[in-house]
């Protein structure tokens, strides 16, 4: 050999050797030589295609790129076979002719991987084999398959009451895995939450920032706390989208006075109301030390410290003869009350909350010493002018008190009185006759039903001596008498019969009719 040999380039020589001798005489020969292969050659690797980016919902087992390789050796060592190097849901598959594809080997997460980078090998079967490898970048493309995740799924924000609109209350933040425009959240308030379409605009959230704003001051009193619900969407098509609740606690503030129940409050403490009279409370000069006068009730509509009171005498005219409970708002006498007291006291309580700062009010309470309520009726009557009756209580529930007991006695009274009248007259006034006339003619009972007070005049028409049946007895004539006779009570015109005439027996002269005097009887009813 002159020089190296490639099987590659040429696996055969064929010649002729030619031998000439000295005499001139030559003979040839054909020679022929096989040159046989060294692995020396190692594959190569050919790129064909390559579709890159690939979208990650791509099914699996879709072709993501076309290689050829081949060996220039021969035999076994000519021999290749490809593998993929490196971690990456991909795979390479034989076709024909040395030609390779690459695939997805399951479905492809962005997310997760925005590339892959793979390594093809090839490596022949010689010995020792030979090998080449070549890299492969996939890029996988994005595409709307992920919402917006909240950080929270619910936002807590405490706000202090009277704060100022567009004070921030807080943000709200959503991440969005994907890309892009698939990527950028927006925030909204959902329908039906506060600060929505056709809700109270209690707040607002600004679309890129995820800011929660208050659109107005909150009033802890009115309001301690709401809830809204901010959507989070991305711009993807379509879009995706979720929900987080933010719960909004106001804070109290104290920015409520006490408010005095009892006693009410005096003329001018209410802007624009009637001026109202003081309230009187009684206590008998007999009361000892402890005895209850009457109880200062007050009300915060603050909430906490804010809310608790506390009591204390602020001014009285015998300071000595009472105190205050400090907690329970309870007046009491301080020590027993004396004849040396001034019947009329005046108290004034101070009731302050808690808060910072501390606000409050006053309650007056007048108290008469009386040793009885008559004594004490006199003390009522000094009243203003144009005051309202029906806040002296205690006097008007006395004197209703005795009212219903007169009306009750009555009652009973004209209960038994017609009971009396329904079973009938008296057996000794029976002499009189069995029947009832008034001056009209008719007899009728008394009707207390209607609450009238009627008026009845009865006369008595003794009966015949003869033993007449009867039911063919005449009724004896009635007398025309006049009112002024009856009411006068003037005897009548007509012998009377004799008062001394026993029961049962005829009168003197059986011609003549008894009228007696006029008898009236007076019934009322309520």
């Amino acid at each position: 050999t002159v020089g190296p040999l490639d099987f590659e380039e040429k696996s055969k020589y064929s010649f002729v050797v030619e031998a000439t001798d000295g005499g001139g005489l030559t003979g040839d020969c054909q020679v022929r030589i096989d040159i046989t292969d060294e692995n020396d050659n190692a594959p190569e690797i050919t790129i064909l295609s390559l579709s890159s980016p690939v979208l990650e919902d791509a099914p699996a087992g879709t072709v993501v790129a076309l290689l050829k390789v081949r060996d220039r050796d021969s035999g076994e060592n000519g021999q290749v076979t490809c593998e993929l190097s490196g971690e990456a849901p991909l795979s390479i598959v034989e076709s024909s002719g040395g030609s390779y594809k690459v695939v997805t080997a399951s479905a492809l997460d962005r997310e997760q991987a925005a590339e892959h980078r793979v390594t093809v090998v090839a490596r022949d079967r010689g010995s020792p084999a030979l090998s080449s490898s070549t890299e492969l970048v996939l890029e996988v493309s994005d595409v709307n398959d992920n919402g917006p995740v909240f950080e929270e799924a619910e936002y807590s924000a405490y706000v202090p009451e009277n704060n100022a609109a567009g004070a921030l209350v807080l943000r709200v933040s959503a991440r969005d895995l994907d890309a892009g425009t698939n990527g950028r959240v927006s925030y909204w308030l959902a329908d039906g939450s506060a600060g929505a379409a056709g809700a109270a605009p209690l707040v607002s959230v600004e679309a890129r920032s995820g800011a929660v704003y208050a659109q107005r001051s909150f009033d802890y009193e009115q309001c301690r706390e709401f809830s809204v619900a901010v959507r989070a969407q991305d711009g993807g098509t379509p879009a995706r989208s979720s929900t987080a609740t933010v719960r909004v606690f106001v804070l109290d503030q104290n920015d409520n006075a006490p408010r005095v129940l009892w006693p009410a409050p005096a003329a001018g403490a209410t802007p624009g109301a009637p001026p109202l009279p003081p309230t009187f409370e009684v206590v008998p000069r007999s009361a000892e030390a402890g005895y209850l006068v009457a109880k200062v009730v007050a009300v915060d509509a603050d909430a906490g410290r804010n809310a608790w009171l506390s009591y204390e005498l602020l001014q009285a005219s015998e300071p000595a003869l009472f105190r205050l409970g400090l907690h329970s708002g309870e007046v009491r006498t301080a020590r027993a009350v004396s004849d040396r007291d001034a019947a009329k006291q005046r108290l004034v309580a101070l009731v302050k909350d808690h808060g910072q700062p501390a606000l409050s009010a006053t309650a007056t309470l007048h108290v008469v010493l009386a040793d009885s309520l008559h004594e004490a009726l006199p003390e009522f009557s000094e009243r203003p002018a144009g005051a309202d009756a029906p806040t002296e209580l205690q006097f008007y529930l006395v004197l209703a008190l005795a009212l219903l007991s007169a009306l009750f006695l009555l009652s009973v009274a004209l209960a038994v009185l017609a009971r009396l009248r329904r079973a009938g007259p008296p057996a000794v006034l029976r002499c009189l006759g069995a029947q009832r006339f008034s001056v009209a003619g008719a007899a009728f009972p008394a009707d207390f039903c209607e609450g009238t007070l009627p008026y009845s005049y009865n006369l008595c028409v003794a009966a015949p001596p003869r033993a007449v049946p009867e039911a063919v007895w005449p009724p004896p004539p009635l007398p025309i008498v006049s009112a002024e006779e009856l009411l006068g009570g003037d005897s009548c015109d007509k012998p009377s019969l004799n008062s001394t005439a026993e029961e049962g027996q005829p009168p003197a002269n059986p011609d003549a009719s008894q009228v007696c005097k006029p008898a009236y009887t007076f019934s009322a009813s309520f």
